[in-house]
């Protein structure tokens, strides 16, 4: 007997696609293209005219009849058995059991919308919608199977090589419940453009956003990107930044992993503690381990993205080891989960924030599903340790369900269904949109339009991407370019009742503003804490590094795990976790807890403290000090001890000895330009006047000498009064020329000084020329000098003349201040520098004060019989003056 290619191909499919395995979604995809004709250039021998249907798909579903049919695939059984396949009698169709009544009423939420629409005479005018609705058993298999039988239809014979025309058995699809059936069926049904509308909150990976591989999959729910940022501003939110993340072993947990690592590391927000995998059958040993990862991490937020079933599991071991404090953050996938709400699991789970389904209202649903019939047999028995959920129900179909109060009925929180309602008048506000198109002004070739007989599900999809409406609860619906649909979810929050019960409450929202881009908003004061603080809990590996600290990253942990390092004097960090201190201006430092920066502390020697005011004071009282013995003098002129040995260069000795103790005012108070410039000269020009006259002196002392020995008189001719005066004149002109070339070749200035003291500005004059000032000090050391020598030389005249003795002792005085002064000078930094010059100029100043005119002041104040011409002349101790 001989087979065809194309029946052996057929009858090769079948059976391995009733027997679900990896290759079966290969082989239907081969199915699909041998009878799209890809196959066309195959000689037509071996291919017959018609292809015999082997067999039918035994599914469940749901059908009315229409002028267009959408087709939908819900969950309305939790599990399938697939029968043995021995190859020797015909496989035998797949069991389904464990009733879903959610699942079911998503299916009569779709019929509802459908009757709704054919009873709207402004949409779709004159149309008649029909469904098709299977059961996809949670399986892939099932799934698959009833999407291809959709798109391609049952009937018993297949015809080849033939142009079909008319409307193609299904224009769109709804569903499918989970993220791998639906990247399986979206995968086919983009080959043919189909259009495909996910609802399920298990079909939200973002992959699936993907238009180069799913060009004709839409969902009205949004994908896992906006869900995990969502709960990512969740996070941020209460500044949980340390966190644990569990995930199901499928694309929706797998996927959800990649994105939260994805986006975690993008925003910075945060930190993974650990991330676990849950299996999906009931390990135990597996769900030990993963719990002891979770008691031994110090993060106190778990976020999960699981099937509730995974969730049970989990739950059995968190109670048996009794793991509390616990901060639980739910993804759409149970977040308001029923099962899960038991008295017996909130000690855990009360609490909990979770993402959900933004929730809708359906007028008139719950009066639909009161006409639903229950002609069919259900026993549907789910048990575990923790919680039992049973339900064993038969029904004759003659029961009243007005009378019972069941889940089914419970209209008060639809999700899911107002997904399915929406994608349901998606789909027919883009037919409707198709079918009013004016033909020569249509979208495709040539402006043609598309028509109900000649309707291709490409050009539906076309419309589904521009469709916008608004539906009776007030949500806008339209697609982005990624055929997502505008994103927006409710937050959920598990109240822990009294009583032990649960109440989930809503407690605010996240969604897309045109304008404000992801918004999140929480009404804080609905939140239940499941904390004996009725606060949120504090879930960080780190605490935050305040201001004046930088972060330090601890080695091989993550970057959320660091420490707080102060930083250095003269840097500061302003803002939390700041990376790295910043160097304040040059005028400023930092403060002491170095988180400001501060004006820096100036320091120079000041009238305001005692330092300067002790200076200030001695300059005052020794200027004081000479207009007094000034005044002594000219009021007694014309006694003997003033008029002796010129009484005219003690009055200029007394005037630049005021002049010198006024000078060093000039190096007290803040330097400016003109202080800086005038101290030196001043100081120097006063202390050459000063030691000119001295020097004079001690001159006229020896003169006096030699003219009292025989043949000596013409010493004081040639060095008179007049002479007196020009060598005083020509001895300070010359310093008063130093002092001009200094300031005009490099003039002192002010300076702001930052080396001797980090935290301070010391302002002080520096000198330009270093040469300027040494010649300066050079010159009024070397008359000093000269001054010593020729005191010291005629220290041991008669006692009539034994002034040269005080000239002596002051002019050793003056030098040995100012040879002191030099290495003083030097290593006093600042303002010390400053108040040393003042001591220096101070000291010298008043021991000659002292050394030439006390002895003299005591003889006309106190002895005055000793103040006579006689005395001078005779044995007196102070010699002719």
């Amino acid at each position: 007997m001989s087979v065809s290619l194309a029946q052996l191909l057929v009858f090769q499919c079948y059976s391995v696609t009733l027997a679900y395995s990896p290759s079966s979604a290969l082989c239907l995809f081969f199915l699909l293209l041998l009878n799209s004709g890809a196959f066309s250039s195959v000689p037509s021998s071996l291919f017959p005219s018609s292809c015999l249907l082997q067999g039918r798909f035994h599914l469940n579903g749901m059908h009315k009849a229409g002028d267009l049919i959408l087709g939908g695939l819900f969950q309305v059984h939790f599990f399938s058995v697939f029968p043995d396949q021995s190859f020797t009698t015909e496989p035998q169709p797949l069991i389904c059991h464990s009733f879903d009544l959610l699942g079911f009423r998503q299916a009569q939420t779709m019929a509802f919308a459908i009757d709704e629409i054919n009873k709207n005479s402004r949409l779709l005018p004159n149309v008649t919608l029909g469904y098709s609705l299977y059961d996809n058993c949670l399986t892939l298999g099932v799934g698959f199977r009833a999407a291809l039988a959709l798109i391609s239809g049952q009937e018993e014979h297949i015809v080849l090589n033939e142009t079909c025309e008319g409307a193609p058995p299904v224009v769109g699809l709804v569903g499918d419940s989970s993220s791998t059936c639906t990247i399986a069926i979206s995968t086919v049904l983009g080959l043919y453009r189909v259009p495909m509308v996910s609802v399920h909150y298990f079909a939200t990976c973002a992959c699936l956003s993907d238009r180069q591989r799913f060009p004709s999959f839409f969902r009205t729910i949004p994908s896992d990107a906006f869900q995990v940022r969502a709960m990512l501003q969740i996070l941020k939110h209460f500044g949980w930044t340390w966190a644990g993340l569990l995930i199901s072993d499928d694309d929706y947990g797998l996927d959800a992993a990649r994105s939260f690592n994805s986006d975690l590391g993008v925003s910075g927000g945060g930190c993974l503690a650990y991330v676990e995998i849950l299996p999906w059958e009931k390990d135990l040993n597996e769900f030990k381990r993963i719990v002891d990862v979770m008691r031994k991490s110090t993060a106190r937020v778990v976020v999960v993205f699981a099937h509730e079933g995974m969730i049970i599991n989990l739950m059995e071991e968190v109670v048996r080891q009794n793991l509390t404090g616990l901060q639980w953050l739910a993804s759409e996938a149970w977040s308001t989960a029923a099962v899960l709400q038991t008295p017996d699991l909130m000690p855990y789970l009360g609490g909990t924030l979770g993402i959900a389904v933004r929730r809708g209202e359906i007028p008139g649903l719950r009066d639909f599903l009161l006409q639903t019939r229950a002609d069919l047999q259900h026993n549907t028995t789910y048990e575990n340790s923790m919680v039992t959920f049973s339900v064993i129900k038969i029904c004759s179909g003659d029961e009243d369900l007005k009378a019972v109060e069941t889940e089914f009925l419970d209209v008060s929180d639809l999700r899911t269904e107002y997904n399915v309602y929406k994608a349901v008048y998606a789909l027919a506000y883009a037919l409707d949109e198709l079918l009013r198109c004016e033909p020569g002004k249509g979208p495709f070739s040539e402006e043609s339009c598309a028509t109900l007989q000649t309707l291709q599900p490409r050009q539906l999809v076309y419309y589904l991407e521009r469709v916008n409406f608004t539906t009776s609860f007030g949500d806008q619906v339209s697609f982005d370019e990624n055929g997502d649909a505008l994103p927006i979810y409710d937050v959920m929050n598990w109240l822990r009742l009294p009583d032990g019960q649960t109440k989930v409450q809503n407690v605010g929202d996240v969604k897309v503003s045109p304008f404000n881009g992801e918004q999140l908003t929480l009404d804080g004061d609905k939140i239940f804490w499941n904390f004996q603080s009725k606060k949120p809990p504090r879930s960080v590996c780190s605490e935050n590094c305040p201001p004046g600290t930088r972060v330090v990253r601890k080695k091989g942990e993550p970057e959320c795990c660091f420490d707080c390092i102060p930083c250095s004097e003269g840097m500061i960090s302003n803002y939390t976790n700041s990376l790295e201190c910043f160097s304040c201006p040059e005028d400023f430092w930092s403060s002491q807890q170095r988180d400001h920066c501060v004006l820096k502390q100036t320091e120079f020697l000041s009238y305001q403290e005692p330092l300067g005011i002790c200076l200030t004071a001695a300059s005052l009282l020794g200027t004081f000090i000479c207009a007094v013995v000034l005044g002594i003098f000219i009021y007694h002129r014309s006694t003997p001890i003033v008029r002796a040995n010129n009484s005219e260069l003690s009055f200029n000795l007394l005037l630049s000895l005021k002049l010198c103790f006024l000078c060093s005012l000039l190096f007290i108070g803040r330097p400016r330009l003109w202080t800086c410039q005038l101290r030196h000269a001043a100081f120097g020009i006063s202390f050459v006047l000063c030691v000119s006259c001295i020097l004079v002196k001690t001159m006229v002392v020896l003169a006096v000498f030699k003219a009292s020995k025989p043949g000596g008189g013409a010493s004081l001719k040639w060095f008179g009064a007049s002479q007196q005066r020009g060598t005083v004149l020509v001895l300070t002109s010359v310093q008063a020329a130093i002092c001009t070339a200094w300031l005009v070749s490099s003039s002192p200035s002010p300076h702001k000084n930052t080396k001797y003291h980090n935290d301070k500005i010391v302002y002080e004059c520096v000198v330009g020329s270093t040469i300027g000032f040494s010649v300066l000090l050079g010159y009024i050391g070397v008359l000093a000098l000269l001054s010593f020598v020729l005191a010291f030389m005629a220290r041991n005249l008669p006692d009539n003349f034994n002034e040269a003795k005080l000239i002596t002792f002051s002019m050793l005085i003056f030098c040995a201040v100012w040879v002191a002064f030099v290495p003083a000078y030097v290593s006093s930094p600042g303002k010390y520098a400053d108040a040393v010059e003042v001591f220096a100029i101070l000291a010298s100043s008043f021991g000659l004060l002292m050394a030439l005119f006390g002895p003299k002041c005591y003889i006309i104040l106190l002895r005055p019989e000793r103040n006579t011409k006689k005395a001078l002349m005779g044995r007196s101790t102070i010699g002719t003056a």
